[in-house]
């Protein structure tokens, strides 16, 4: 049985992957190119609230960690709709009191590395960048940003979960032959925005509901944080009139005045979230295949990115670990099967 297995990221699906792997007997290595965000707090001002469904809690259940994961989310019944008029109308997702949940991108991360810490058989890795992996030798070279300092790391199987722009995938690109890769841009980018919670700690919207400003074009959506707060999201075009190139600062409050009046009350900082917070672009990746079929593979978004308007982001790449940990109870851990 191989035992030594490396992840490339420690996001979402690279945490998560690296609680299964623990869990069957392996010992994990996980590199993070980005600081630790439990100290840095880097997912503030550039990040999207995650709704978290069925698929998604299955894995969380087969890895044993449903119940941590159920404390930091909030369960949203339907959708509510907000018109130009400020109106409102409640949509339900299901029946029974059924929901997806909002969950935090920054918070259940967090959560993720945390119970990854606790198992004895992972080591976490921060400020190290994946190079290039050497696919013959499984092996990453890897740099040390701290002090600039380039090593190896060999390992029996190699994992990238390292996202959307993923360099582990980049290195297969460039090492495989006849490896497909597809990617592609929708005319519409994202800015994160905030409503902040009421004098005494309330929500200031229900916060068991997605609520979405639809607009044609643009669309703004929110969902609640255990704080009290929102986090929102402003999807505007790239580019061309009302856009994120046509609209500033001084424009913005107007431009809310006129097609989002009945949040804009709730969001004092309006100004300064649009003029501070990075403007970030929505990408799908496509790619195959998704292994080399010995020591190597792609999870989550570094093998099928998706832009976050169907909510399954997240839930795929969950899904990922799930599948994959039924394939080796399936194959009793022969990696050339799975």
């Amino acid at each position: 049985m191989k035992k030594e297995v490396s992840i490339v990221g420690s996001g979402l699906v690279g945490s998560l992957l690296s609680i299964f792997l623990a869990r069957k007997g392996y010992r994990v290595q996980v590199f993070e190119r980005r600081p630790d965000a439990r100290k840095t707090g880097a997912y503030q001002g550039r990040s999207i609230n995650l709704a978290l469904s069925d698929r998604g809690w299955l894995a969380l259940q087969k890895a044993g960690i449903e119940d941590d994961i159920r404390k930091i989310a909030i369960p949203m019944y339907g959708r509510m709709l907000h018109d130009t008029e400020g109106n409102t109308q409640f949509q339900p997702y299901g029946k029974d009191n059924q929901a997806i949940y909002s969950v935090s991108r920054g918070g259940i991360n967090i959560a993720l590395m945390n119970l990854a810490e606790k198992e004895p058989n992972i080591r976490l890795h921060f400020d190290t960048r994946c190079d290039k992996i050497d696919f013959e030798q499984s092996t990453l070279h890897l740099t040390d940003l701290a002090d600039n300092r380039s090593f190896t790391q060999a390992s029996d199987v190699i994992f990238g979960a390292d996202g959307a722009f993923s360099s582990a995938r980049l290195s297969k690109q460039l090492t495989t032959d006849r490896f497909e890769y597809r990617q592609f841009y929708i005319n519409c980018d994202y800015k994160e925005l905030y409503i902040p919670a009421g004098p005494n700690g309330e929500f200031l919207l229900d916060k068991n509901a997605l609520h979405i400003w639809p607009r044609g074009h643009f669309m703004m959506i929110a969902l609640p944080n255990f704080d009290g707060s929102f986090t929102c999201t402003l999807f505007f075009p790239h580019e061309g009139p009302q856009s994120f190139a046509d609209a500033d600062k001084t424009g913005v409050r107007n431009f809310f005045s006129t097609h989002i009046t009945d949040v804009m009350p709730l969001m004092p900082t309006l100004e300064n979230d649009y003029a501070n917070n990075p403007v970030s672009a929505l990408v799908t990746v496509k790619c195959f295949p998704w292994t080399n079929g010995k020591n190597f593979g792609l999870i989550g978004d570094a093998a099928h990115a998706i832009v976050p308007f169907f909510g399954q982001g997240m839930n795929c790449g969950f899904e990922d670990c799930y599948v994959l940990d039924a394939l080796l109870e399936k194959y009793g851990h022969a990696w050339e099967e799975v």
